[in-house]
């Protein structure tokens, strides 16, 4: 329970983040009590993941290792693993502000992101922003107050904002909805090569209709087994080099392409009378 604690009020937890505080609090529980006899280790911390999922399986929640698109570190995170994906993430927020996110991220803000032209699984601030004061009308949220929202879901990590203004799902969004993702945008999902993750960021292969991506951290760890052998794509076996292959994210945002392929053409207001979720 002090570990489920301490997770949860951070939201998500590096690996070392997360093995530091399964031993400290293994250590505070066995201050108060001399007669545990347990010793921390890599094995004991695996076994209370088990043990913790197990108790968590009940509640339709789970604690889910997820790695970062960019480097591929190893983050922990608490996640809704059965009814409203969208809904549960929004949990720290007022029942105004959760049915906001989740007319938000069901209608436009992710299937903005998802549906965005060449692969680069972004939007703009200006077109968040378009979106943002469509939804917010006629509710009882101002577009000012929708605009906090919004930032406050990059504050606490939903969703990542770069240098260039552009809004992109986080790796903890990715793990939370990659169930709904993989389903609602079955044909728009990608999935890396090596390690059969959703890639957002990444590479791709040069060959157009090859269906071929990575993480550039697999392709980097791809390139460092090959040693000096000529890299190949495993599935059309064309040639390889870091500069030959093309990019998949922020970076393969081209002049003139903001128009994303939505399959809804209208929206409807949300409910943002909703009941606490």
């Amino acid at each position: 329970r002090l570990f489920l604690q301490s997770v949860i009020s951070r939201g998500w937890v590096t690996d070392s983040v997360a093995k530091a505080l399964a031993r400290q609090s293994v250590a505070a529980v066995k201050s108060t009590n001399a007669s545990i006899n347990v010793v921390f280790s890599e094995d004991y911390f695996n076994d209370m993941v088990v043990q913790t999922n197990r108790s968590l399986e009940p509640l339709g929640l789970a604690f889910r290792r997820g790695d970062s698109e960019v480097d591929g570190r190893v983050f922990w995170a608490i996640t809704n693993d059965k009814g409203d994906e969208i809904a549960q993430m929004a949990t720290q927020y007022s029942p105004n502000e959760v049915a906001y996110f989740r007319q938000l991220a069901s209608c436009t803000a992710v299937e903005q992101i998802m549906t965005a032209p060449n692969e680069t699984f972004c939007v703009s601030s200006l077109a968040a922003l378009r979106e943002v004061s469509s939804l917010t009308t006629r509710g009882n949220m101002t577009k000012a107050q929708a605009e906090i929202v919004l930032q406050s879901f990059v504050v606490r990590g939903w969703l990542l904002k770069s240098r260039h203004g552009r809004y992109s799902l986080s790796p903890r969004t990715i793990l939370e909805l990659e169930p709904y993702l993989k389903s609602t945008y079955e044909d728009e999902v990608l999935l890396c090569a090596s390690c059969d993750r959703i890639v957002t960021k990444g590479l791709s292969c040069f060959v157009p209709e090859c269906r071929v991506r990575l993480h550039e951290h697999c392709f980097n760890a791809r390139k460092k087994a090959a040693k000096s052998r000529p890299l190949k794509c495993p599935s059309c076996d064309g040639g390889w080099s870091s500069q030959g292959l093309n990019k998949v994210g922020e970076e393969a945002v081209r002049e003139g392409s903001e128009k994303s392929k939505l399959r809804r053409k209208q929206f409807t207001e949300p409910d943002v009378a909703a009941s606490e979720v």
